[in-house]
């Protein structure tokens, strides 16, 4: 009898089940990259870059290329320290459950190393090749996002969102401070913009994913508060944002086409709000969260665009 014949058929299924269980190398980067939390790093690299196009003054385009840069590992960093603490939680939930960590193709000690690196790599590259300033309120951000947010107040507050959003609004000043060294009121108007849009954008997710974060433990606000007044709250944040951004039209950031724009936007992003306050469900919640991203990038689109066809309303 040959050897492969003492061999039982279902171990050999079992065996190529777990070997095709292992990760192959070329899907090894892919999840190096996957815990960068790429759809949010593209937000962050585009207002940043907006703040950096709207800043006055001038910067050699090769030294804006690297701040930009700069800014997006800097943020990919702070994603993947999030991913390596919230290993347990992430496991829970249905959304997060496939992410690289909880799915077990990557250590959580591999995606802190990692991240820790990226971070320091990329405020020394900003010190360094771009100015102290701008490196500065980069590892700001990057600290107050893995220390304030994740480990602080993401598990203990339902304000998590509303505190924490700031170092999701922190990049178009730092793409601002790349170009002037400084704050001002213009940098602080583009801040205003985010950080108003983060509580309904996040809510309005956390809404349609509400068993998710229950069962992890995260208290969001529809979780603590229920949804009638996570509506409500939405409705309020949303009529702050809609003066919120033409604060850039009175500080001369941004003209006529831009005011419009950004008004016709506001109104729609409000209008959806309304819709979902008055509802018995959620039904409109997962419409709401998609436009919010539509929203945000059409902001700062409208920004670029308003620069090119300058027309002062102040």
């Amino acid at each position: 009898m040959s050897v492969n014949e003492n061999i039982d058929p279902g171990q050999v299924r079992a065996s190529d089940a777990v070997e095709s269980e292992v990760p192959q190398p070329k899907f090894r980067l892919q999840d190096y990259a996957l815990i960068l939390k790429p759809r949010v790093m593209s937000l962050v690299v585009f207002t940043a870059f907006v703040g950096l196009l709207l800043a006055p003054g001038s910067i050699a385009p090769e030294t804006g290329f690297i701040a930009v840069v700069c800014i997006a590992i800097g943020a990919g960093a702070s994603g993947a320290i999030n991913m390596w603490y919230d290993e347990d939680i992430d496991i829970v939930m249905k959304r997060t459950k496939n992410r690289p960590i909880p799915a077990g193709r990557m250590a959580p000690r591999e995606a802190l190393f990692f991240g820790s690196a990226l971070a320091s790599l990329s405020v020394g590259i900003m010190a360094w090749l771009v100015n102290v300033p701008a490196a500065i309120l980069l590892a700001v951000t990057i600290l107050y996002y893995v220390f304030i947010y994740t480990i602080w107040l993401k598990r203990r507050t339902p304000q998590n969102i509303v505190i924490g959003g700031a170092a999701g609004a922190f990049p178009p000043m730092i793409g601002w401070m790349a170009v002037t060294g400084g704050i001002s009121m213009e940098s602080i108007a583009l801040f205003g913009i985010i950080f108003l849009w983060t509580p309904p954008h996040s809510w309005a997710l956390a809404l349609f994913r509400r068993g998710d974060y229950e069962a992890a433990g995260v208290p969001m606000m529809p979780v603590v508060v229920g949804e009638k007044e996570t509506k409500r709250l939405m409705l309020i944040y949303t009529s702050l944002l809609i003066p919120a951004t033409l604060a850039t039209v009175t500080t001369g950031v941004s003209g006529l086409l831009y005011a419009v724009v950004a008004s016709g936007l506001g109104v729609e992003f409000w209008r959806r709000c309304w819709r979902l306050w008055k509802e018995d469900g959620i039904e409109t919640a997962k419409p709401l969260f998609f436009y919010s991203i539509f929203y945000l990038f059409l902001i700062f689109a409208a920004l670029i665009i308003d620069r090119a066809f300058f027309l002062p309303l102040f």
